[in-house]
């Protein structure tokens, strides 16, 4: 990217690692080591929504995924003040509960008597969606739904947007609800191996081509399918692509979160990089589709004080389908 795009805002509503009152405050250290017995299921620590969505009626027709969702991008928004040019949001699942409803309302009734409402709060956008309403955003607004890479893709058309100058401020997310049903058919399918932990979460982010924030998000990258060493390969030339040894790279935050099937892959790039401090954190959250988001969001906390990391590499795949690279830079000098 030719423009350099700042973070200048970020929200997290997450299942263990709840959000400090003041922004940048997190070092590794305020981590717990990664220790697993077996696969359970994650919930969000969920805020008070009343502070956030006032009008009790709209907030009584909103699922829970979507209150999730409208509240950690009213999050990120305060204090920003600014509206911004766009809105992207992305999701692997979508609103499951009121997917589940409808189906089983439809089941239910056979086929006869149907309430829409749970149908028209399902789609995928429907987040993107109240939060324009909610904010009385007119402008461009977009959802990604590409499963493990849904995040990632909603990420790169809002760095292309600033890139481009389509746009001085892009509001980014990603939202995910982990329903008792389908946790227990994911369960079922074998999705969630030995060691691994199911979760859910939304994250929010505001960039900017504005000098304003500590944090620059430098470039990211994509790779489907590879084997350990196209990975490697992938990982060296990301690098190269942004002028950035190994060396450089002072924290790796890794998305191995404890399965079996997926240490491999995690292990190649964290050994690849012998000398960077490691950080992991699906321990803490739990495995879904847009978990990057999360890690994303991570850095950027770890990231705002001007001892921190210089530059951070964030790795992550899904069910070793996708796997993604998001480079992190610190405006400050060391």
């Amino acid at each position: 990217m030719k423009e350099t795009i700042y973070i200048t805002g970020a929200s997290s509503i997450t299942p263990l690692l709840p959000q400090k009152p003041s922004p940048y405050t997190y070092t590794a250290q305020d981590i717990p080591p990664c220790t697993y017995t077996e696969t359970i299921r994650s919930a969000c620590k969920e805020p008070d929504y009343k502070a956030y969505i006032t009008d009790p009626a709209a907030r009584r027709r909103m699922s829970r995924v979507v209150k999730m969702g409208l509240t950690a991008a009213l999050q990120c928004l305060s204090g920003a003040g600014e509206m911004p040019g766009a809105i992207i949001t992305a999701t692997g699942l979508g609103c499951l509960s009121d997917t589940e409803k409808f189906l089983r309302t439809l089941i239910e009734n056979k086929e006869e008597l149907l309430n829409p409402t749970p149908f028209i709060q399902s789609t995928f956008n429907t987040v993107g969606s109240q939060i324009a309403i909610s904010t009385k955003n007119m402008a461009y607004n977009n959802t990604y739904v590409h499963r493990g890479v849904s995040f990632e893709s909603a990420l790169l058309d809002g760095m292309m947007m600033l890139a481009g100058g389509e746009a001085e401020s892009v509001l980014v997310g990603s939202y995910e609800e982990l329903t008792a049903t389908s946790f227990d058919i994911q369960s079922r399918l074998g999705f969630f191996r030995k060691g691994g932990k199911a979760g859910e979460g939304a994250q929010f982010f505001l960039l900017s081509a504005k000098e304003k924030s500590p944090c620059i998000l430098r470039d990211l990258a994509f790779a489907f399918q590879p084997t350990p060493d196209e990975l490697l390969e992938k990982a060296a030339d990301f690098l190269l692509k942004n002028k950035v040894q190994k060396a450089d790279i002072e924290m790796l935050i890794s998305g191995d979160g404890g399965n079996e099937e997926e240490f491999t892959f995690y292990d190649k790039i964290e050994k690849n990089f012998p000398e960077t401090q490691v950080v992991k954190y699906k321990h803490l959250t739990g495995d879904y589709q847009t978990v990057s988001s999360f890690a994303l969001w991570l850095g950027t906390q770890i990231m705002g004080k001007a001892d921190s990391p210089k530059k951070i590499l964030i790795y992550n795949h899904f069910r070793n389908i996708n796997h993604t690279f998001i480079l992190l830079e610190s405006r400050f000098d060391k």
